[in-house]
Order: structure tokens, then sequence, then C-alpha cells
């Protein structure tokens, strides 16, 4: 009957035919059919530690050149620690700030925070084949503007903050704070940028109300939209359930959420708007952009000279202005949310009822205003139409 030997039982065969028969290295390893460098490390194993010595070994390497030195995986490891929002590529390139030389891989960075358990590995999503990246070819092209929550004041206060981002360079234009996102406050922090960066070709917002109302079903035109027109802004709007039109802006608020507002509570407005402030000068001119080949947004963003705005329709004061004049006057909103004007009558919404609105009555236009919100505009209609369509409603 035949039996099978392992390979130990193989190996010291192979050791005994040399060492107790007699036999060169270079018969017994023919006869066994291996190498003669095989059977003297195995001999000379066997000399070491006996028979237990013959038994398969790792073929792991003692060590690699391309391994991470470990007080340079120390440092990834603090870094990431420190800031746990920050990728392999931004950690390489702090890295490369602080003179590590040679730097390490993107991918040795990645291994070293899965060895230590700082970054999961997750599905990445497949990108679509018609899939493009796109951006504007020069700053002050196009800015993308939107309205994101999340500012929490220690007083149970939810407030929203007014962003806007430059479409090639990624340079924050606005982070204004405000406690309500009414047209007022949105327009002042919009009027405030376009002070100190100057007016650009173009701006890109959702259909937010206190964006537009082109598509209402009255469609009037809103202060954004007034101050856009006036300034030679063209005013572009994003397709219904299309967020990735303003992919940019929406990664910025990705960016200042993970930076800045979670897990913070701020005392008061006040200094959660200096606190962003401080963050903000940071994020334009210190922190490096992946997209932008890790250079901060402000070495690709050039600003026109700031501009006097005098030719601003709406500033602060314009808004805050007296209303007791004579171009001025106040309605009493109906039950059915009618008003009535120089005999001219027109909905301001019923939610308004029983409220008080003030009128600015111009030569073409009646313009609506709910405190400091600009909530409608209309055609002024002359006394003879009006005569007019009474007279065919008869």
């Amino acid at each position: 009957m035949l039996l099978e030997l392992s390979k130990v039982e193989q190996r010291y065969d192979a050791v005994l035919a040399v060492i107790r028969d007699g036999l060169s290295v270079t018969e017994a390893a023919a006869a066994c059919g291996v190498s003669r460098q095989s059977l003297h490390a195995w001999m000379r194993r066997y000399e070491q530690g006996g028979l237990g010595a013959l038994t398969d070994r790792s073929h792991r390497p003692r060590g690699s050149p391309l391994q991470m030195p470990a007080a340079i995986e120390v440092r990834v490891v603090e870094l990431r620690r420190q800031r746990p929002f920050w990728g392999p590529a931004r950690l390489r390139h702090q890295l490369g700030r602080e003179g590590v030389d040679p730097l390490p891989s993107i991918s040795g960075i990645y291994r070293a925070l899965r060895r230590h358990g700082l970054i999961e590995p997750a599905a990445q999503r497949k990108r679509l084949p018609a899939y493009k990246r796109w951006e504007r070819g020069r700053p002050m092209e196009l800015w993308q503007m939107d309205i994101v929550g999340g500012v929490l004041l220690a007083d149970g206060t939810e407030c929203k903050i007014l962003t806007g981002v430059d479409d090639h360079s990624r340079f924050c234009v606005a982070a204004g704070i405000m406690e309500r996102a009414i047209a007022r406050s949105v327009c002042a922090v919009f009027a405030e940028s376009l002070r100190t960066y100057g007016v650009p070709d173009e701006v890109l917002t959702d259909n937010g109300k206190v964006f537009t109302n082109r598509f209402g079903l009255k469609p009037t035109e809103v202060l954004f939209d007034r101050i856009c027109r006036e300034n030679g802004i063209t005013h572009r709007l994003t397709a219904p359930a299309s967020p990735t039109t303003t992919g940019k802006i929406e990664r910025f608020h990705r960016t200042l959420r993970q930076e800045f507002l979670t897990g913070r509570m701020f005392k008061n407005l006040r200094g959660a708007q200096r606190e962003l402030d401080a963050w903000v000068v940071d994020y334009n001119t210190d922190r490096p952009h992946t997209a932008g080949g890790m250079r901060p947004p402000a070495e690709r963003f050039w600003h026109r000279p700031p501009q006097l705005v005098a030719d601003l329709p709406v500033t602060l004061e314009a808004l805050t202005e007296d209303r007791t004049g004579e171009n001025w006057i106040t309605r009493k909103v109906a039950r059915n949310g009618v008003i009535s004007v120089a005999w001219q009558a027109f909905s301001v919404g019923k939610h308004r009822q029983g409220r008080r609105v003030d009128v600015h009555v111009q030569p073409q236009i009646l313009e609506v205003w709910d405190g400091n919100e600009l909530i409608t505009t209309v055609k002024r209609t002359s006394q003879g139409e009006i005569r007019k369509k009474r007279a065919q409603a008869h």
C-alpha cells in the first residue's frame, strides 16, 4: 500500500540522503526533483531548528523600500485626526508644505489611513458616461448663489447663510448670515458682494422666491431680479429638480458644513458672522482646492476694481427709507388677499390678510412692501384702461 508523504517528510528524506546516506547535494536534489539551492536551504534550516524548521514559512518580505517611513505615517495619522475631512490628496499636499521629501503617494496615504481605521472604504458611485465637468473660462463670468441653513445660536435660533462662489475659481464672493432669508436680507448681502468685487456677467440661482417669481401664477419682478436687471447682470435659473446645475455651490456647502458648522453653536449672530468671515478668508487664500490644481481660490480669482454702488437700485438706505412721502401709501390686505390702489385691484396673497402693506406708487409700476420685504411689483394701469375694462365687462 502506497503512502503519500507530507512536504516536511519529503524534505527530511532529502536531507537524510545527504547527511546519512552520503549522497552529494547534486545527486540528492536530482533524486527528489528539486534544485540544489532548495536542498541547501533545507539542510541549513534543519541544522538550526531540527525537523520543525522544515515546515512552510511566510513568503512576506522582511522589508519594502517603498514602505512609508514610520515618522511620516505618524504625521499623516495626526493630521487626519486633527482634520477628519482631509482626504489623501489634501494630506499629501500638507506634507509637501511641511517640507517632507520624498512625498508618499496618495495611494500609500490611503492605505495608511485604512490600517489605522481612519477611513472606511465605500462603494464608489459610477460616473455616468455622459457626465462632463465644466467651468467658466474666466473669473467674474458667473457667480453661483444659494441659501443654506444650519447656523445655530445659543438662544435656539437657526439662521441662514446666503453663499456665493465664482464659477471659474471657486472663490467665495458671498457668505452672509441672516435670521430669516427674506428679500431684504438676501439682497443686502448680494449688494455688499457687488460693492466688494464688482458686477459679474451672470448669476446662477435656483427658483427660490427670494431670487425670482418668473414662474408664479402672476409673474412679477422681485428685488433680486431688479438688482440684476438694473446692473446688467444676466440672471440664470436652474431647471426644476436639477441640483447638479449648481454643483459648485452645493460642494461649497458640503465643505462649509464639514469644516465650520458641524457640532458648533454660536453665542449670537454677530459673533457667528465674525467667525464665518475668518473661515472664508482662510478658504479663499490658504486652503488648497483639489479642482484648482491644489491652489487656493484666490490665486485663480481676479476682481474688477470696486465700484461705487451709486447705480445700484437697492441699498440698505433705500430699504429703510422714509415711507411717509407722497409717493407712499398704506393699504390693509382684504380677506381674499386683495388690495386696491388708484382704482386698480390686485392680489398680494391670502396669507397676508389683515396685514398693512406699503405701496410705492411710481409712474409705471406699483411696488408692494411688507415691512422690508418687496412682495410684488405690478404694472400700473391708467384710469382710461380701467374704465375700458369695466365697460367691456358690462
